[in-house]
């Protein structure tokens, strides 16, 4: 993995990358895609936040955050993908718009929501210092079906504790 991973706001110049990023085999069942008239009402609606992670000058992922800078000070992390899963850029990705999340906003809590089943994000979560709090039953209506979600969050003074001293 190279060195050079830096982390952009998104906006609606990276759409095409982000649709098509959603779109890969598999993320239909555990991600989930918008059209694009959801994400471009999504990138002015003052709720949502999109991040890009590039390594060198190739964009590699996409999170999508929801309730970015919310008074209640907690934010949804609504979506994660990479081009290549299964490679550590999700870890490096998502680790990356938490500590911006921390430290750009007041947010005291990072809330993600995923189907029991997904073992893969779930490893990624907890390394990152996520905590399973349980099961929302029927939450997520997804492919036209209500399916059951793992709640997992990582609270403000669980990730200061785990960053190195300066």
């Amino acid at each position: 993995m190279s060195t050079t991973f830096h982390l952009v706001r998104g906006s609606a110049d990276d759409l095409a990358f982000i649709m098509a990023t959603e779109r890969l085999d598999g993320y239909d069942r555990l991600v989930g895609r918008w059209e694009e008239p959801r994400h471009r009402a999504a990138f002015v609606d003052g709720s949502h936040a999109y991040f890009i992670g590039y390594d060198g000058p190739a964009p590699i992922g996409f999170v999508l955050l929801r309730f970015w800078n919310a008074l209640e000070r907690t934010t949804l992390v609504r979506r994660v993908a990479v081009v290549s899963p299964g490679q550590g850029q999700g870890r490096r990705l998502l680790a990356a718009v938490v500590a911006r999340a921390f430290q750009e906003t007041d947010v005291h809590r990072l809330v993600i929501g995923l189907f029991p089943d997904n073992l893969r994000a779930r490893r990624m979560y907890e390394a990152i210092g996520f905590q399973a709090e349980g099961i929302s039953r029927g939450s997520a209506y997804f492919g036209g079906e209500y399916r059951d979600e793992l709640v997992m969050s990582l609270l403000r003074p669980d990730w200061t504790r785990s960053q190195p001293p300066e």
